[in-house]
């Protein structure tokens, strides 16, 4: 039996994933995935520790606004549905799966054409246009917010939260020694997505030199974004560390984390909640990501700052009064993982078991 997940240019319709193929996995051990992602971007690193064969076809973007680039992508779109076709016929799966991404809609069209079954999985606060695109074929729709199913046809539409991949850990001492870390002041880890901000990446910078000297600060830059300014600093701070990109390190990062700053996007804001750590959010402003964070912070479940105007000097206010009030720390950590919790085992196998059951 093979499974198809696909997704990819960035991590987030990647995570959610992964967390299925895990589930899955232990319940049906004999279970075959395989990933359709894209050629450039970062998840064919993360999916290769999951020993996950990779393939990779043409991915277009539509705009939702008027653009000559739009006429190259409706042929990049035509020449992936093709290249689906011919990799469907070939690998034969029983089962397709995306979290989003226009990597999955020539992918999903071409199942729907060959009567496989597809589902696809809703994580912003608003579906992008990639699962619009996917939503009339689709057998199943899941949402990762409540709020979300009202987007979507009723009759094939469930709210089960978002799926989580396995983020603990055996020791905790083992996480902190990973970064050399040896004692118990607070640990500050500053990511950017799975390709990075160079926004946050600045804010880190210029927040670095207002924090206590006895404060550690894991600041995942991204392998795509300038590390020069970063690596100064960690030169000038000894408890400053930068790095580029995360595999099995990210579950140690989390793990010793007493803050989390990050983008708004569904993978981190679930991890964050299904471990419970307080998070400051920092938005892309006007995208789904503003959306994402608005919600949250209305719902007292993050921090948010904007994306635009805010600098190094408020965020590092932001930080040391989020450290130094334990109780709001805990209270919007507890309400992040009300808000959205991680979906259940037994509810992804059901899922999968009955679409499964249809070929």
């Amino acid at each position: 039996m093979k499974i198809f997940l696909s997704g990819g240019g960035t991590l987030g319709p990647v995570v959610p994933l992964l967390a299925i193929a895990e589930v899955y996995k232990k319940a049906h051990p004999e279970v075959e995935f395989v990933w359709v992602g894209t050629r450039r971007g970062p998840e064919k690193t993360l999916v290769s520790e999951y020993d996950i064969p990779f393939f990779t076809i043409t991915a277009g973007k539509m705009r939702r606004y008027f653009s000559l680039l739009n006429i190259f992508d409706l042929i990049r779109i035509a020449s992936a549905f093709f290249q689906s076709l011919l990799l469907l016929w070939q690998e034969k799966p029983v089962l397709l799966i995306s979290a989003g991404g226009f990597v999955s809609v020539p992918l999903h069209w071409a199942g729907a054409l060959l009567g496989i079954p597809t589902w696809i999985h809703q994580q912003d606060a608003v579906p992008g246009l990639s699962n619009k695109l996917m939503v009339r074929f689709a057998k199943k729709i899941t949402t990762a917010l409540q709020e979300s199913v009202k987007y979507f046809p009723k009759h094939k539409t469930e709210w089960i939260g978002n799926p989580v991949r396995d983020l603990s850990v055996a020791d905790i001492n083992s996480s902190r020694a990973r970064f050399n870390i040896h004692d118990d002041s607070p640990v500050i880890f500053a990511l950017g997505g799975g390709t990075g901000s160079a926004k946050i990446n600045q804010m880190v910078v210029e927040a670095v030199p207002h924090f206590p000297r006895d404060w550690h600060v894991i600041h995942l830059v991204g392998r795509e974004r300038p590390k020069e300014l970063a690596t100064r600093a960690a030169g000038a701070f000894p408890n400053y560390q930068v790095f580029d990109f995360f595999t099995d390190e990210m579950k140690d990062a989390y793990a010793i984390a007493t803050i989390v700053i990050g983008r708004a996007g569904f993978g981190t804001l679930t991890e964050l909640a299904a471990l419970g750590k307080p998070a400051i959010i920092i938005p892309m402003m006007d995208t789904h990501q503003e959306v994402n964070a608005k919600y949250l912070a209305k719902l007292n479940a993050i921090v948010m700052l904007d994306g635009n105007g805010t600098n190094g000097l408020e965020l590092a206010k932001e930080v040391k009064e989020l450290v130094n009030n334990r109780e709001y720390a805990y209270l919007i950590s507890k309400r992040l993982h009300e808000v959205l919790p991680p979906a259940k085992e037994s509810k992804i196998v059901a899922i999968m078991d009955d679409l499964v059951s249809e070929v």
